[in-house]
């Protein structure tokens, strides 16, 4: 399948006009609604149905894009990765083997991808001590990360943009792996057995990345009220 027949939407939902190629309906027998299983569309895209990729690209497209854009914080690096994740996925898909779902094989190219972009702008810092509050009582602002992304808080709206900007900054003290492990947990939801077979490692690993990652964290953000 030539890579340069691909063209992936720039914005994303586009792909398809946002309904699936009769051919792929096809195929599906009595399946006449709704969205057309990942393995299906795969076998199709290896067997050079370009209409069926296209189809993969637009059930993922948004959440390849999300990933990426929290990962980088910089629209035009996201849409960079985006492109070259897809890209990567065509022109890889024929030796697509099933191992894993289709789902965890785009995850694992972005996350690669991303990892690889934030270890050639990182900057490692030494692990600080661990932290307490003034009450000699840990304080811990964790559990208000997923609400202050999603800015669901409308009553202390200030107080949460500047929770938002120090959790920004403490993430990038965070080597790329730790806060790779953060982000698919903390924010994508995903469970540490899908984060560690995305990151190609085992779930305890992840657990324990995981838990450093989360120690730093509290740290940097100890001083916050």
């Amino acid at each position: 399948m030539p890579a340069d027949a691909l063209t992936i939407p720039l914005t994303v939902g586009e792909a398809q006009g946002g309904t699936v190629n009769p051919s792929i309906r096809g195929r599906m027998g009595a399946q006449s609604f709704g969205r057309v299983d990942d393995t299906v569309l795969v076998r199709e895209a290896q067997r050079g149905n370009h209409s069926a990729f296209e189809e993969l690209v637009r059930q993922y497209d948004h959440a390849v894009l999300r990933l990426a854009l929290h990962l980088t914080g910089s629209e035009a690096e996201a849409q960079d990765i985006y492109q070259e994740a897809f890209l990567k996925a065509y022109k890889s898909v024929g030796n697509f083997r099933f191992e894993c779902s289709f789902y965890t094989w785009i995850y694992r190219i972005v996350t690669n991808l991303c990892l690889d972009h934030l270890r050639r702008r990182s900057v490692r810092k030494e692990d600080a001590p661990v932290a307490v509050d003034s009450e000699g009582q840990e304080y811990d602002v964790l559990d208000q990360y997923a609400d202050t992304r999603a800015g669901s808080n409308p009553e202390h709206d200030l107080m949460s943009r500047e929770l938002a900007g120090r959790i920004g900054m403490a993430l990038k003290r965070l080597s790329p792996r730790e806060r790779m492990v953060f982000e698919l947990k903390h924010y994508h939801g995903m469970k540490l057995r899908m984060v560690g077979e995305i990151l190609n490692t085992t779930e305890e690993t992840a657990k324990n990345t995981l838990f450093r990652a989360t120690q730093k964290l509290r740290v940097a953000l100890a001083d916050m009220r």
